[in-house]
C-alpha cells in the first residue's frame, strides 16, 4: 500500500538528492501495510515528484528522535524543535530507495485528488506508473 505525503519542495528535493534520509511527522498513518510514500511537492511546485520506500518509522521523545536523526535530517535543530513545539514525541520515517520521476505528475489529473494537509492513502488503482 502507498500513502501520499505533502512535503515542502525544499525538503522534497533534499529527499531525492540524498541529503534528507528522514521525513518528520507530528502524527503518522495508522495502516501498518503502508510500504511506499508518494511525494507531493507542495506550493509552488504542486506536483507529485517521486516516491520512496519506508525502511522503518521511528517514534521517540524529541531529544532521542533528534539524536538519532540529526545527521541526515535535512533540517536544522531549531527547525526540528519549532516543528514539534507542541508535541512531546515525534515520528521520523526513514527513507529507503528514493526515486524521482522524470516527468512530475499532476495530482488532480493523475489521482483525482486534492493536496492533503498531511497524507492520503492511495488505493491500488491510483498507484503511479513510474517513468524513469
Amino acid at each position: 500500500m502507498r500513502v501520499l505525503l505533502s512535503i515542502k519542495p525544499e525538503f522534497a528535493n533534499k529527499i531525492f538528492d540524498g541529503t534528507k534520509k528522514f521525513e518528520f511527522r507530528k502524527s503518522i498513518f495508522k495502516n501498518k501495510d503502508v510500504k511506499t510514500v508518494v511525494v507531493y511537492a507542495s506550493s509552488p511546485v504542486q506536483r507529485v515528484i517521486g516516491e520512496f520506500e519506508i525502511e522503518k518509522i521511528l517514534n521517540f521523545d524529541l531529544d532521542t528522535l533528534w539524536g538519532l536523526t540529526q545527521d541526515f535530517s535535512g533540517i536544522s535543530e531549531d527547525f526540528f524543535y519549532e516543528y514539534f513545539a507542541d508535541k512531546e514525541v515525534g515520528y521520523a520515517i526513514k527513507i529507503k530507495k528514493p526515486i524521482k520521476y522524470r516527468n512530475p505528475k499532476n495530482l488532480r489529473e493523475e489521482f483525482n485528488l486534492y493536496p492533503p494537509q498531511s497524507f492520503a492513502y492511495l488505493p491500488a488503482e491510483k498507484d503511479l506508473k513510474v517513468v524513469l
